[in-house]
């Protein structure tokens, strides 16, 4: 066993603060990580305060973890002591089912979260990010490309594969003419990700207060939600729009800017109930309104290796883990351009 620091809410709706429990011994197919950096996603937020139901408290949160490998277990073959790794959401997974043969292991009822979950023992909790030390089996452990920096790299691994695993399924590229929601946390690395893969980027923001962002970030176009005349002139549009936020909004207004065919696909989970769907505004032109979580192991590797290829990262606000909980207020209020991320060496002051 080995004793670890970290941040913890002992209950629902308590406050982070320092928290000291043990990681398991290695195991053969083990990685040892010293975690250098960890993100915050608002997902951290709403598990800590029990707002989706079924927290496990104390709770480590945090799955963005980006760190260096300072041991390995005796059968591990694809990491060495000293390389840039990351771990994202999830830190086993059934693999019996039919999905694990189909890199869709992020779709089964085996799924073992980072944290806030049991492992594959079923009575052990796990502990997330927001600590210094975590030992991952090999086989959900992903490798860092040398050229992107390790806080930079954190966000990858949840918002980065959250957008990257719809604009892949969805065939995003050249010719393809594709909407982002919201230019927030997600949004951002999805305006990012979809340039790189050749798309035509809008993105339909409730103002005009990030324009400049987002056109640096690759969008082409910039729109105004709070402008109406927004989805007259953009009827009709897109081939795919992605929707990033957490706001309840009027799924219908967007679904009649898709062309015939086209998919909105939600990512953001809202935190408050949402109009009715008319049917009239999917069966008119044969849209799909679906949903995507995360991605496979695979999946995440193959983000991770093309943001490497194109120099693709989160813009980030450095924090030490002690502002966790300023930090958390300001993620509710969207006062983060555009994701936090924890310093972990803070721990030691």
């Amino acid at each position: 066993m080995t004793l670890v620091r970290g941040y913890a809410a002992t209950a629902a709706k308590e406050k982070l603060a320092p928290f000291t429990f043990e990681r398991r011994a290695l195991n053969a197919d083990d990685v040892a990580i010293d975690i250098k950096f960890c993100g915050v996603c608002h997902s951290d937020i709403h598990q800590a305060r029990d707002e989706w139901g079924g927290g496990m408290f104390p709770m480590v949160p945090g799955h963005e973890i980006a760190g260096l490998v300072t041991e390995v277990g005796a059968n591990v073959t694809k990491f060495k002591v000293g390389d840039a790794v990351g771990v994202g959401c999830f830190v086993d997974s059934c693999t019996k089912c039919e999905h694990r043969h189909e890199d869709l292991e992020q779709y089964m009822p085996g799924l073992v979260q980072t944290y806030n979950s049991v492992e594959a023992d079923g009575v052990t909790p796990t502990f997330g990010g927001y600590s210094d030390h975590i030992v991952v089996k090999e086989g959900y452990v992903l490798s860092i490309p040398a050229n992107l920096p390790l806080d930079k790299a954190a966000p990858l691994l949840c918002a980065g594969i959250t957008l990257y695993s719809p604009l892949h399924h969805w065939k995003a590229g050249p010719g393809k003419k594709v909407a982002i929601i919201g230019l927030g946390g997600l949004g951002h690395m999805g305006v990012k990700i979809a340039h790189a893969m050749g798309a035509d980027v809008t993105v339909l923001s409730q103002s005009l207060s990030k324009q400049e962002d987002g056109l640096r970030f690759g969008a082409a176009h910039y729109y105004a939600t709070n402008d109406k005349d927004t989805f007259t002139k953009l009827q009709g549009q897109f081939d795919l729009i992605i929707n990033t936020v957490g706001a309840a909004v009027d799924w219908n207004d967007y679904l009649q800017l898709l062309k015939i065919d086209g998919v909105m696909t939600l990512v953001g989970v809202p935190d408050a109930a949402t109009p009715p769907v008319s049917a009239f505004n999917l069966i008119g032109s044969r849209r799909t309104l679906a949903g995507s979580m995360i991605g496979s192991i695979k999946e995440t590797q193959e983000m991770l290796d093309f943001c490497g290829k194109h120099d693709i990262t989160a813009d980030i606000e450095v924090i030490d883990i002690q502002a966790i909980n300023e930090a958390f207020e300001r993620v509710v209020k969207s006062d983060v351009r555009y994701r936090f991320v924890i310093d972990m060496k803070s721990l030691a002051k």
